[in-house]
């Protein structure tokens, strides 16, 4: 987790375990991971069982990723600085066959901007741009990430190529009230998608996330 404090000095990830998704968690520690400032972070678990930290640092101007040790409650010194300049934050990372995938969003405080995708064949790098991927809407609405950050990028197992994009809608006026926007996204060229999963979307040519004011999946499918 983010650990941080009012005038955002602290910087640090947390560490807290548990038998059961649901808690009751132990709160074991808090550190800056590799001896860097972390702010915006996620974990992404790849297929051989190796976990990654993912975190903005200098000063949210760049973003650091390396593995976590076999337990998972540290970093190994394995680290690479990757979009160094870019000033990118709120990473959210996915993996369709052998390509890495991540969304990450610009620095702009509590207030909504334009994502980026992000592609690469390696994890840690080189990360290639991608543009926005947002598709529908107005403008405004592309621009902004339909008016929210990107926070994770959920996986449906029995959809290849389908994803759910999950995104934070900050109320920067009462943050506690602020929502989360659950929309499709789905990573363009999938071979063979069965019709009943294409949602009535276009098929694109990279990563799209698409605007739907409601939606729902395919009848039939259990998760």
């Amino acid at each position: 987790m983010h650990i941080d404090d009012a005038n955002y000095t602290k910087a640090s990830v947390g560490i807290a375990v548990s038998d059961y998704p649901t808690g009751p968690f132990d709160y074991l520690y808090s550190k800056q991971p590799h001896g860097y400032e972390s702010r915006d972070m996620t974990i992404f678990k790849d297929d051989d069982g190796v976990a990654y930290l993912i975190y903005s640092s200098e000063d949210n101007s760049e973003l650091h990723i390396g593995p976590l040790t076999d337990d998972y409650l540290d970093v190994t010194h394995a680290v690479r600085r990757i979009l160094v300049g870019q000033h990118r934050e709120a990473p959210a990372l996915f993996k369709y066959e052998r390509t890495y995938y991540m969304i990450t969003s610009g620095c702009t405080g509590w207030a909504p901007n334009e994502a980026h995708a992000h592609a690469s064949e390696s994890i840690m790098g080189p990360w290639e741009a991608m543009g926005n991927p947002c598709i529908g809407g107005n403008k405004v609405s592309r621009d902004t990430t339909f008016f929210s950050q990107s926070t994770y990028v959920l996986p449906l197992p029995k959809i290849p190529g389908f994803y759910i994009f999950m995104a934070d809608r900050w109320n920067p006026a009462q943050l506690n009230d602020s929502r989360y926007v659950w929309l499709p996204l789905r990573v363009g060229g999938a071979a063979d998608m069965p019709l009943d999963y294409n949602f009535g979307f276009p098929l694109w040519s990279r990563v799209s996330v698409y605007w739907h004011r409601s939606w729902k999946l395919p009848d039939g499918w259990n998760g």
